[in-house]
Parts: structure tokens; sequence; C-alpha cells
């Protein structure tokens, strides 16, 4: 999504898969929920600090409600950290430390959900281009594939030219496992599409109480986006799970 507003910054881009995707104007970008491994088998030390989010704003809820569109122009000026691990935390973030709820809802707390960050050249002030996995715990990232990756987005997403002008896209991926084995094939078909529907509005509000825009992109090629963030399908778990129990 992008704000054309003249005097907010614009600059996001985000995509989710299962018929909802944003796309964040000035730096962010979500595809959901693709079947993904959590990033198990990213470094675990290799790590980006994110400043700590607020809990307050001059835009209340319902300005926010009003004023959300589907936005596909962005300005050029990137993100500074602090605004992107805002909106990250609002998709994802943990809001209760005693008990690690987060931001949006999940059935029966499970979490199924995961976030990749596709950032841009330049896309976030003080941040190298490349792929990273958002860490609600610790609310930090951790890196993944360097380089700029965004033009790789654009045609795993049918070459939709805006995912290549955002300065950021934001990935959500579903890891159905975590939900299905307590709910079955409901969790799979319905409690994880409807997450990511949940974490997909949390961050387009976000966004707009931000003055940056964002759009939800639904048309990818799901083997393409993983290809591009090195996340396994379900196949390959599944074979990594075998190798580790022998």
């Amino acid at each position: 999504m992008a704000l054309e507003r003249p005097s907010r910054r614009t600059t996001l881009a985000l995509l989710v898969a299962g018929g909802l995707s944003l796309l964040v104007g000035r730096a962010v970008d979500a595809f959901g929920p693709l079947r993904a491994d959590g990033g198990d088998r990213w470094p675990a030390d290799d790590t980006v600090s994110l400043p700590a989010p607020r809990e307050q704003s001059d835009v209340s809820v319902e300005e926010a409600l009003a004023s959300r569109r589907s936005r596909r122009s962005y300005g050029d000026r990137p993100l500074d950290r602090g605004e992107l691990g805002q909106v990250l935390w609002a998709t994802q973030g943990v809001t209760d430390p005693t008990d690690g709820h987060r931001a949006a809802p999940s059935a029966g707390a499970l979490y199924p959900l995961e976030l990749y960050v596709v950032v841009g050249s330049p896309g976030v002030e003080g941040l190298d281009p490349g792929v990273y996995r958002y860490r609600p715990e610790s609310h930090e990232l951790g890196a993944g594939r360097p380089g700029d990756r965004r033009s790789e987005l654009r045609a795993a997403t049918l070459d939709q030219e805006f995912v290549d002008d955002a300065p950021v896209d934001i990935v959500i991926c579903g890891v159905d496992e975590r939900t299905t084995r307590k709910y079955g094939e409901r969790g799979r078909q319905r409690f994880v599409p409807m997450e990511a529907g949940h974490a997909g509005e949390n961050l387009a509000l976000q966004a707009e109480a931000l003055g940056l825009g964002t759009v939800s992109v639904g048309a990818f090629d799901d083997d393409g986006v993983r290809e591009i963030l090195e996340v396994p399908h379900q196949g390959d778990r599944e074979h990594d799970q075998r190798q580790r129990d022998g």
C-alpha cells in the first residue's frame, strides 16, 4: 500500500498468499501464507536489532481505517529502522512478554506466521539490501540472502512493477503444521489464512498511521517466491525431519 498525501511519506510493499497480500510503498512487502519452515535453516547469530516499538500515536484507529487505500506509487526515500520495526511489530510483534501473545490473533495462540522482508537499494537506512526474517520474540531481523531481490520478486508476481518500485517488500509465510497439529485440516484451510488476514490488516493500518503506502497482492508464483526467500516447502521439511530422526 502506498500513501499519496503530500504531507506524508510513501514507500512500502506487502504480499500475502491465499487471497490476501500487501505491498508497502516506502519499503515493505508481504506474501502469505506460503508454506515455509519458519526459517529454521537460517543462521541464528547473524541478526540486526530494531528500535523498541512505540504503543502510542497521533493517528487514531478510526483515522487510519478511514484513510486506508491500496496505493501503488511510492516515494524514493528509504525507511528508517524505526518505521520498519514498527510495521513488523504491529504485524506479528509480541505485545505481552509474559504469555507471548502477539499483535494479531492466532487460533490456539500457535502463531504459524513468519515474516520475511525483502529490502531494496536503497530500502532501509543502515540496512544492507537482502532478505531478512523477523524474529518477534527478540524484535530483531535475522539476515538471509544478500542483495537486492526486488526484480526477482517482481518476476514472481507476474511482473507487477510496483513490487520492484517499493523500497521494501514484506512476505507473510504460513507454517501450517503449527496449527494442523491441534486443529487438523481446518487449520490449513481456515485458521492460517484467517490469521494472515488479521496480520495484513494490522500492517496496513500501522503503515497508514506512519504515513506509509501499502497494497495487497495475491497474484504470484508460490514456488518462485520460496526460491527467492530460500525457504523450503512441505516436502523439504519432511525430508529434513527424517534426516534428523535418522
